[in-house]
């Protein structure tokens, strides 16, 4: 079906939520590109989650987004992966292409983007805090550029040991677990630091536990948190003079590239960013 056709649909499947940006974000994007498109927010407990997909087949959907408890189930009910996704073994995107449903995972290159606006991890020594879903996501990505070295900082060795030997083995770059015991001190060798744990969402005071002496103006510090932008990392990392990145960035860089694979159309990221702060109040 066409951009020019009837209505098209895509929506988000997952936990209840108070609110979407996404769907706010989306809508906008539509509008602005003059598209007679929809974005619906779907609360889809996991029992229903193959009626769900079958509902999607059926009505014509253009595709959609998936969120926690999906990410993984969903993986046997679609017909194809990206390369990342099938690596990563979680999917957020997916789209129709003809009569198949295949799956991608856009958080991953939605953090690249932001990153890239600051610096190339080509050749870089990254080091990421956390070892779940949007972790996972991110060092894929990072780990397909190339670096130099990538550290997998994680409370957990199970899941921390088990992403550092996926990553070894699959891209062939140096990826080390180390284990997280009180304050993390970031080495001084190590070019990126990325909090993509779930500390400071919805709490600007919370604090990841890391050394801030060993914080310093070389090093880039990136968050996941998106609400509140400046989380208290974000702001300790300014005031150490380091390049900083919020999560604002990944959520719209993500939105538009599942844009662009649903509609086929550049998005405005402005619109989309405007939209964002509009919805947050900030």
């Amino acid at each position: 079906m066409s951009s020019n056709a009837l209505q098209q649909i895509v929506c988000c499947m997952g936990q209840p939520v108070a609110g979407n940006p996404t769907q706010f974000m989306m809508e906008r994007a539509f509008a602005a590109a003059k598209l007679d498109w929809r974005y619906l927010t779907l609360e889809v407990p996991p029992e229903k989650l193959a009626d769900a997909v079958r509902g999607m087949r059926a009505m014509g959907f253009q595709g959609g987004n998936f969120t926690i408890p999906h990410k993984v189930a969903v993986l046997p009910l679609l017909d194809g992966l990206s390369p990342a996704a099938e690596l990563m073994g979680a999917v957020n995107c997916v789209h129709r292409d003809g009569d198949r449903l295949l799956g991608a995972n856009t958080d991953g290159q939605g953090f690249l983007e932001s990153l890239r606006t600051l610096i190339d991890p080509v050749d870089k020594r990254i080091v990421i805090l956390g070892a779940g879903g949007a972790a996972r996501a991110i060092a894929v990505e990072v780990a397909l550029t190339k670096p130099a070295e990538l550290s997998i900082v994680n409370r957990s060795p199970g899941r921390g040991q088990e992403l550092a030997n996926l990553l070894s083995e699959r891209t062939q770059v140096a990826v080390h677990y180390v284990p997280w015991e009180g304050d993390y001190a970031i080495p001084e060798t190590a070019d990126v630091l990325i909090n993509a744990t779930s500390i400071g969402l919805g709490d600007a005071n919370a604090r990841v536990p890391i050394d801030p002496r060993t914080l310093r103006s070389t090093l880039v510090v990136a968050d996941v948190i998106f609400n509140p932008p400046r989380t208290r990392l974000i702001r300790d990392a300014a005031e150490a003079g380091c390049p900083t990145i919020d999560g604002l960035g990944m959520l719209v860089n993500q939105a538009v590239i599942g844009f662009k694979i649903w509609t086929g159309v550049a998005p405005d990221p402005d619109v989309m960013r405007e939209a964002l702060e509009e919805y947050l109040e900030i």
